[in-house]
């Protein structure tokens, strides 16, 4: 199956918008916020690669901050459009990660490559969305990219769900390493830290920092999603205490690396 056509099936069935309803859910967003915020500067011009509905986007447009996005997939588009609001300062455009030609170089302030590292399966992709995020990035300016980690997977959907001898029988882990390989059929590319850093170490950056935005919320959804507010502030408050600490980044089931683009 190709990419597109994997991506586009998936992306049909989902409403992407609705994903962040879920309170375990929410973790993810409100630790990708709480990231993004810390960043922003006044006057300072956004892109966002791979926008998907454009919750990302939408929210700094209403906060009055000029958002550009990029998006694949057709589903996704309508769903961006759907849920603009009149004077919204934001722009979506129909894109590949990997080819931003249509924008100028050192263009953005702030530039979320918030979704493409989960679907890009070669090395050679990889590099150029990276490349290209850099490239329509200003000197100074940040780059934040996500992405979905190994060990979460290899715990839940393997061992705790079952299906570790099924994946290994498909040939899709390594017996020794235990690293998850990823195609079109099963969507979601899985790193570790030391790949990402490997990725990164290749362009003019400066990492300020990476964040588990999940960190162990996943491992107990069910339990998240049944806590009253108190409670889940506290956890919040704690989630955040620890969401940077580089011995706890691996187990995180999605993570914000934050660069910053050299003068």
């Amino acid at each position: 199956m190709e990419v597109f056509e994997a991506l586009n099936n998936y992306y049909n069935l989902k409403n992407e918008h609705d994903r962040f309803s879920a309170r375990h859910n929410s973790v993810e967003y409100l630790t990708t916020l709480r990231t993004i915020d810390g960043c922003l500067t006044p006057g300072c011009r956004i892109l966002e690669i791979g926008a998907a509905s454009g919750r990302y986007s939408h929210r700094y447009a209403r906060m009055g901050y000029r958002v550009d996005a990029v998006e694949l997939i057709p589903r996704n588009i309508e769903l961006f459009k759907e849920h603009t609001e009149p004077g919204e300062n934001v722009t979506i455009t129909e894109g590949n990660a990997t080819d931003l030609s249509f924008i100028p170089d050192n263009t953005y302030d702030i530039t979320l490559l918030l979704g493409p590292m989960y679907h890009l399966f070669t090395k050679a992709e990889q590099e150029k969305a990276m490349a290209e995020a850099v490239r329509v990035t200003k000197p100074g300016g940040i780059l934040a990219a996500a992405y979905c980690m190994n060990e979460p997977t290899m715990m839940c959907y393997c061992f705790l769900a079952g299906n570790l001898r099924a994946e290994m029988d498909k040939g899709m882990i390594d017996p020794v390493t235990f690293k998850c390989d990823s195609d079109p059929e099963h969507l979601f590319v899985l790193w570790r830290s030391e790949e990402i850093y490997a990725l990164t170490e290749k362009f003019p950056l400066r990492r300020l920092k990476i964040v588990g935005t999940d960190l162990y919320t996943n491992y107990f959804r069910e339990a998240v999603d049944s806590w009253d507010e108190d409670t889940f502030r506290m956890y919040l408050d704690y989630h955040f205490s620890i969401c940077e600490r580089a011995d706890l980044i691996g187990m995180s089931h999605h993570t914000l690396d934050v660069l910053q683009k050299e003068e």
